[in-house]
């Protein structure tokens, strides 16, 4: 099999690399935004540039099966763009049907798409989210991926290729950036956090986890034309979360017992709504899909990962 990555010089995208080109029966491709150091010599990569409307895949799909999207234009906060909207639209809305369309030309079998649970929507109450579930799209970069889903699976209907959609959670692994490096290094420090009062529930997927179902869904026949949610199926508060980290750390972590609505009104004070939201709603999902159509189990534990982390730093 050949397989196509894009965004494989990112967090993701690199890990599905490095873990498909371990495969004798596959042989990986990259396409780049401009050629790279981090990956293997043996993927053989092709610079395209930007995810965009006029990018020509056509080198690089030749004999490609199956090409897994990684690449996107990605959430962060505060966006400055004036449009944000029509920004997101671009990369991640058409630049993605630009090379959906070009990979079933080519004869594709199949395209991965990796999304977002933020698509499901930012937080859930009562029940786990599903693949089922009406959509809640609260921002410019969830409402970009739902449309790209929409796009993607319109396109399969008329064509010859296949369409699995990921949306997965927070993802944690070896190369972890943003705000889950922060609260490592904050725990490190051994600083004493307001947090050991926290009992909201949050799911997440460790990048070995999500890397070994991507790797599933490029050829397990039952995976065509599903999206799934996918998680460790372990669901933590923030107090537990923080504690798994100082284990892995072999730290001693000091979490003060301050009640959850005090220091959402300090939040609103400070205007850190959106930060306070991510502390304290619970997000979680129900991944048993993944098992029941196609006998997935996830391969390393929460607290085996934040290990691996850790031991990655020393």
């Amino acid at each position: 099999m050949k397989a196509l990555i894009t965004g494989a010089t990112g967090f993701v995208g690199g890990a599905v690399a490095r873990q498909l080109d371990m495969k004798n029966d596959i042989q990986v491709v990259a396409a780049v935004r401009s050629q790279s150091d981090s990956l293997l010599q043996s993927v053989q990569q092709f610079v395209v540039g930007n995810l965009s409307t006029t990018t020509d895949y056509v080198a690089a799909l030749s004999g490609v099966d199956v090409v897994i999207h990684c690449a996107a234009r990605v959430h962060v906060m505060n966006d400055d763009s004036q449009d944000p909207l029509t920004e997101f639209r671009k990369e991640n809305v058409e630049g993605t049907l630009n090379l959906a369309r070009q990979a079933a030309d080519s004869g594709v079998k199949r395209f991965v798409f990796i999304s977002s649970i933020k698509v499901n929507g930012e937080a859930t109450n009562d029940r786990a989210f599903t693949p089922n579930d009406t959509i809640q799209t609260h921002d410019p970069y969830a409402l970009s991926k739902w449309e790209a889903e929409q796009g993607l699976f319109k396109l399969a209907e008329i064509t010859n290729m296949e369409v699995v959609v990921i949306r997965p959670p927070l993802i944690y692994g070896l190369g972890v950036k943003a705000n889950f490096k922060k609260m490592m290094q904050v725990v490190e420090k051994g600083l004493p956090l307001p947090f050991g009062a926290v009992h909201n529930q949050r799911s997440l997927v460790a990048l070995d986890n999500l890397v070994d179902f991507i790797c599933l869904c490029t050829k397990h026949p039952k995976a065509a034309n599903e999206v799934f949610l996918i998680s460790d199926g372990e669901d933590v508060s923030t107090t537990e979360l923080l504690q798994k980290v100082a284990k892995a750390m072999d730290k001693k972590v000091r979490l003060i017992p301050v009640p959850v609505s005090f220091m959402r009104f300090v939040a609103k004070l400070l205007g850190k709504d959106d930060v306070a939201d991510r502390l304290f709603r619970s997000l979680q999902i129900d991944s048993l899909k993944a098992g029941k159509l196609l006998d997935w189990k996830p391969v390393i534990t929460m607290d085996e990962q934040l290990t691996k982390i850790v031991k990655s730093k020393q």
